[in-house]
């Protein structure tokens, strides 16, 4: 028999989610080791370990993943920018970037071309961590505010050099988590996407699935309540 590839939407996984978070498992605490491990594994394969990390943070929970991993990544040696992205930011999890001694900077500097480019040059980044949003975006997948602005000075900047490595917290941001839809550009293509629970379904349609990247999944203990849900998506591997 083929080996088919399952996939659920971002309602099911919150679903799944849901029973455990009320239980006070800690799935972000899962999560954010799983995706520190993948980031150490990407610099590891391209002999770069360690090497500067830096977090793009928006305001929802995969920016706490980003930031909770970022300080697994600083306390390895890693230096870590943290640059917020949204009009808010996980405190606990800024805390304890902040603490394994992530330096936060100003996203002001990351919203043109030329400042981007500066910047990277000027952290050495080796990662760019995708932190800006993920599957409990609303509406169109498509970025807005400060995220969108630094993701398009980001892009822009290649024509200075080739952006670092990329890691998607979930799904890239600006893909549509049950569709796979990509309303525009505004998007850092992965190369690595590490998702949480189980495959979401805009990581294996098109137009999404091209930037994705390759795609790990971290096991985080909801994966019995997700296997119980029929798939939104089931493919051939």
């Amino acid at each position: 028999m083929e080996p088919m590839v399952h996939a659920w939407s971002a309602a099911q996984v919150r679903a799944a989610e849901e029973p455990h978070l009320d239980a006070g498992e800690p799935l972000m605490a899962r999560a954010s080791a799983g995706l520190a491990e993948g980031v150490r594994g990407l610099l590891r394969a391209s002999s770069s370990w360690p090497a500067p990390v830096v977090l793009l943070v928006g305001s929802g929970s995969n920016g706490g993943d980003a930031l909770f991993a970022g300080a697994l990544l600083a306390a390895d040696g890693c230096p870590v920018t943290v640059v917020p992205t949204g009009s808010r930011v996980h405190e606990e999890g800024l805390e304890a970037a902040r603490d394994a001694g992530a330096v936060v900077d100003d996203p002001v500097a990351w919203s043109t071309a030329d400042g981007a480019a500066r910047r990277l040059a000027e952290t050495g980044a080796a990662v760019l961590l995708d932190g800006v949003v993920g599957t409990g975006t609303s509406g169109s997948p498509a970025l807005r505010g400060a995220g969108r602005r630094v993701v398009e000075a980001l892009l822009a900047s290649r024509g200075a050099g080739r952006l670092p490595l990329v890691v998607a917290v979930d799904l890239p941001s600006g893909v549509g988590p049950d569709d796979g839809s990509v309303p525009d550009d505004a998007v850092l293509p992965a190369d690595l996407t590490v998702t949480f629970g189980g495959r979401k379904a805009g990581l294996v349609l098109a137009p999404g699935s091209a930037l994705a990247g390759r795609v790990e999944v971290v096991e985080i203990g909801i994966e019995a309540d997700l296997a119980a849900m029929p798939p939104l998506v089931t493919l051939p591997d």
